[in-house]
């Protein structure tokens, strides 16, 4: 069974519960081999490097 609200649900009550529904943007940090900017713990996409190791060789 499904649970079934007791009583109607306002609009701005709806409303309230959506509001926090927003886009962020992520997070970047400077890359430590080239510089670029780069998210956390990822791959670098311009050098190829992750933690000061060479993990993708990237085409120039």
């Amino acid at each position: 069974m499904s649970i079934c609200p007791k009583n109607k649900s306002s609009k701005g009550h709806r409303d309230q519960r959506r509001a926090n529904w927003k886009m962020s943007a992520p997070t970047l940090v400077k890359c430590s081999h080239c510089g670029a900017l780069m998210q956390p713990h990822q791959v670098c996409k311009a050098c190829g490097y992750y933690e000061n190791k060479s993990v993708v060789a990237v085409n120039d």
